[in-house]
């Protein structure tokens, strides 16, 4: 059965939160100008924030590491685990930034990186990452390197990122993979509308995730949801421009961990290429998605505001003449309305092998130009309930 409400326990540990930052005079302090830290921009302060790390890390207190007002150049971190402090708060009012040279970070796959930790919070300050640059690189067709991702957080639990900016990121802005009980809220994230593989949020193998009250302006996906995601919970997001709200892309790997219990609530999408999308790769896997709910999203001029793609297959490489095996069932779409930019704003394209079920309508109203819009079904079996425009094919 769906789970319609979101997880008590990630309210519990968002109000411990709460508490603890309100009553950061408890907790032992580091700051990184103690450390060596240059708030000018132009130092590199790398090894004066990993010190930092490493004493609040090794602390048996609860911790906090301040980062003061100025800008702090800082090249590629990982924040390892192992921990004996119980709670780390990165308490940034500064802003952290890039090396100019985009190669510096290019070659990395992270800029700041979080593993294996428990009890880390990011409250404030601003991420900027400088990926213009690379972004230019990469539109030049020169040989580029990949960039690296803002903000990532693998194998860890308890994690909180609040009032957060991520500016410009030369890839993925913030990564969650394979973590437990987190909480993003109020977080801000811009990058140009053509920069490429700049999705805003990205979570996979991972269970317990609340996103909510966000605004996210990016190249690629807005949210992405990958493979082995679990009672996520978003609400209250602002994405655009973007390409919307993805579960997929599915069905890289042939074996691959399904998608369930995924609420999303309360969105707005603007000028996206898409809204709400689930989307696979044309070609066999063990990989599902089940119990999603869309419910209350307002598109104004979405290309696709509801579309589910089960024929993904770009450049016609490694899957011709294939279908996927990703089975879809129990997604519901309730409350969504506005316009489409194309004519076709409902899209259900399945797979002949494994068809979309229990697939539902319910108040659905969106308009093409002020004309009625067009749905479009290929193996899908569900129903429309109550008033759904344009027509239903279901």
């Amino acid at each position: 059965m769906m789970n319609l409400t979101r997880p008590s326990l990630s309210i519990i540990l968002f109000l411990f939160f709460m508490l603890a930052i309100n009553s950061t005079s408890a907790l032992t302090k580091y700051n990184v100008l103690n450390f060596g830290a240059k708030p000018n921009g132009k130092t590199d302060s790398t090894k004066a924030f990993l010190m930092a790390w490493k004493a609040a890390c090794a602390s048996a207190d609860s911790t906090i590491i301040y980062v003061p007002k100025g800008r702090y150049l800082l090249g590629s971190m990982a924040f390892q685990g192992g921990c004996k402090s119980p709670q780390i708060i990165f308490r940034i009012d500064g802003t952290l930034v890039a090396p100019q040279d985009y190669r510096v970070l290019g070659k990395s796959t992270d800029w700041l990186s979080f593993e294996g930790v428990n009890g880390v919070s990011i409250l404030g300050g601003a991420l900027d990452a400088k990926g213009p640059s690379l972004w230019a690189c990469k539109a030049s067709h020169s040989n580029c390197p990949s960039g690296a991702t803002t903000l990532s957080f693998t194998n860890s639990k308890n994690i909180r990122i609040r009032s957060l900016l991520s500016l410009n990121s030369q890839m993925f802005h913030i990564v969650i993979n394979g973590c437990e009980n987190v909480n993003v809220q109020g977080v801000r994230i811009i990058a140009a509308g053509n920069s490429p593989n700049t999705d805003g949020i990205h979570v996979q193998l991972s269970k317990n995730v609340n996103i909510i009250k966000c605004s996210i302006k990016t190249g690629d996906d807005c949210i992405s949801i990958g493979p082995g995601t679990k009672n996520l919970w978003i609400e209250q997001v602002t994405c655009g421009p973007g390409h919307g709200i993805s579960i997929g892309s599915l069905a890289k790997d042939l074996k691959e961990e399904g998608v369930q219990n995924v609420t999303v609530r309360n969105t707005i999408f603007l000028g996206t290429q898409n809204g709400l999308r689930i989307k696979s790769w044309a070609r066999p896997s063990t990989g599902f998605v089940q119990g999603v709910r869309f419910t209350d999203s307002l598109m104004r001029n979405v290309q696709n505001p509801i579309v589910i793609d089960q024929n993904y297959c770009p450049h016609n490489l490694n899957c011709p003449n294939q279908v996927s095996g990703i089975k879809i069932k129990d997604i519901i779409y309730e409350g969504i309305r506005g316009t489409s930019s194309t004519q076709v704003a409902i899209k259900f394209d399945c797979s002949p092998k494994n068809p979309c079920t229990g697939i539902k309508l319910q108040n659905v109203n969106l308009s093409y130009l002020n004309k009625p819009a067009q749905s479009f079904c290929s193996n899908v079996r569900g129903k429309a309930l109550n008033f759904v425009r344009p027509e239903s094919c279901l």
